[in-house]
């Protein structure tokens, strides 16, 4: 079926995408892996190029487009390309409205020009040793000192950990208060007290750098709350549907890829004297998965189309993030046996893409979190 959710603009923006990736990325990713972490040049790269800080207003350096379709764009061609290291989705979809929606005057004009030039790398840091999902679980704790907040506690998983020179923190202000006692502080590279643990050796996105990231009395400056003091949850609940909007995008671009190589693929292999796609059997795997994409991709359209007139709410965000997250897990395991030992071989782009989509149906509110909020939206 064809799309009807882009006009020319966006689709020259796509070869504008296209372009970049061939030229700052795709000749890099190797040795990316080999590293575990990606160019800050990349970053600058992205910055010069135009593809951060997409709705950020003109006035601090973004593109003052607030239209969601050009970020879908850009989360479609990077999972086409098996560009999980440079984390643009991450810094622009789920970083990015933090700052441009909640921040004043002063630290707009102070953190948003770096943040679209690529000079100013971003994380946001919810995650703990002991807390995931249960924002209730958060033990991070800042202290109200007067004229500073005194930082304690320590996060994990955190994407961008080790480049970041803006993390976003959630700690808890209010101990009494539960996941309503939370804050978001603004903590910057460099403030005595902020320490990098490891960079996570995980089983895929092996480029991205993933890190452990430690709070010991650091004392962030009272300007550096974002939002309003114990507002952290609501902040979280009125992002978390693009959050996971942006991830269901790359999660059926990344599965309609994966068809089209595995189709190429089954085309070419020969078994038994004749090409795979003469057995009835593979038609059948292709035709299932082809089916599974096109329905998935007619609901994620209408949630992007929902997202932009301001009508996505979080239960069809979640019925979006769950169901294509796991979509996209069962195809690239059906494409993955399709291909048969060379599936199993890393030089394959199939073996690439079964462990870094792995954690597509865990960050960002796993598939069971998910589902629970969709159930409790239609028994209580």
């Amino acid at each position: 079926m064809k799309r009807q959710l882009f006009t020319a603009d966006h689709e020259a923006f796509r070869e504008t995408v296209r372009t970049f990736l061939a030229k700052e990325v795709t000749p890099h990713q190797e040795q990316w892996e080999k590293d575990g972490i990606v160019s800050r040049d990349a970053w600058r790269a992205a910055g010069r190029q135009g593809l951060l800080g997409l709705a950020v207003p003109e006035e601090y350096g973004g593109g003052g487009n607030q239209d969601f379709r050009y970020s879908a764009v850009l989360a479609e061609e990077f999972a086409r390309a098996g560009a999980a290291g440079l984390a643009v989705q991450l810094h622009n979809d789920m970083v990015g409205p933090y700052l441009a929606n909640l921040s004043t005057e002063e630290q707009k004009r102070r953190w948003l020009p770096g943040f679209c030039s690529g000079e100013t790398i971003s994380a946001i840091a919810m995650t703990e040793p002991g807390a995931g999902s249960d924002l209730q679980g958060i033990r991070t704790t800042a202290e109200d000192r007067g004229d500073h907040w005194l930082l304690n506690g320590a996060k994990t998983f955190i994407s961008n950990g080790i480049l970041a020179d803006l993390v976003v923190v959630v700690a808890r202000t209010t101990p009494e208060g539960g996941a309503r006692g939370l804050s978001l502080l603004v903590v910057e590279r460099g403030m005595p007290g902020f320490e990098r643990g490891r960079n996570l050796d995980k089983i895929g996105q092996k480029a991205q750098d993933t890190a452990e990231l430690f709070f010991d009395d650091v004392r962030v400056p009272k300007e550096n709350l974002l939002g309003e003091r114990d507002g952290a949850f609501g902040h979280l609940m009125a992002n978390l549907p693009q959050e996971r909007l942006s991830i269901a995008v790359s999660a059926i671009a990344a599965s309609e890829h994966l068809l089209e190589i595995t189709t190429r693929y089954v085309k070419e292999r020969e078994a038994f004297g004749r090409p795979l796609a003469r057995l009835q059997h593979i038609r059948f795997e292709i035709a299932e998965m082809a089916t599974e994409c096109a329905v998935t991709r007619a609901f994620l359209d209408r949630c992007v189309t929902d997202h932009d007139r301001g009508e996505l709410d979080a239960v069809h965000a979640s019925m979006a993030k769950w169901w294509a997250t796991e979509l996209q897990k069962r195809v690239a395991d059906r494409c993955l046996q399709l291909h048969g030992g060379y599936g199993y071989m890393a030089e394959f782009p199939v073996a690439k893409a079964f462990t870094d989509g792995r954690i597509q149906t865990i960050y960002g509110g796993t598939t069971e979190i998910m589902k629970e909020i969709i159930g409790r939206s239609l028994l209580s």
